[in-house]
């Protein structure tokens, strides 16, 4: 399957079923606030992956450690990971992968506002990672 942007066309990442298994328990980890652990997982999937869907699991390793830094305090560097996370999945279609890109990349942008803004958060907790209803 290829998902169309613009006038360019992205892959669907092909994945062996262990990297699709750890996608999933990444993804899990991420909605269980275990932001690090999710890093960790994501990224042996990532370095494995090659062509357009790595800037994909990329944009999610930034975001979980995003939200670690935040989870630390670390105002800026959360802000700094959030802003490169939004910058690496915005070439990607609403769904990808499974995941519900349009939703977390724009409960992604709502977290980096407050952030740069000094405003509440947006919500009591972090955004979840959502599957795409395509993928239900």
């Amino acid at each position: 399957m290829t998902a169309a942007v613009g006038s360019a066309s992205i892959p669907e990442p092909a994945l062996a079923p262990e990297d699709l298994e750890a996608l999933g328990r990444g993804i899990a980890r991420f909605n269980d606030g275990l932001f690090f652990e999710c890093h960790d997982t994501l990224e042996e999937v990532w370095a494995g992956v090659r062509g357009p869907s790595r800037e994909f699991f990329q944009g999610l390793i930034q975001a979980s450690v995003g939200f670690y830094h935040l989870g630390n305090g670390n105002r800026p560097g959360a802000a700094t990971l959030l802003r490169r996370a939004l910058a690496r999945l915005e070439r990607y279609p609403g769904c990808y992968a499974g995941v519900d890109l349009a939703r977390l990349r724009a409960s992604l942008g709502e977290w980096l506002a407050a952030l740069e803004s000094g405003s509440p958060w947006p919500s009591a907790v972090p955004p979840r990672i959502e599957a795409a209803e395509e993928a239900r």
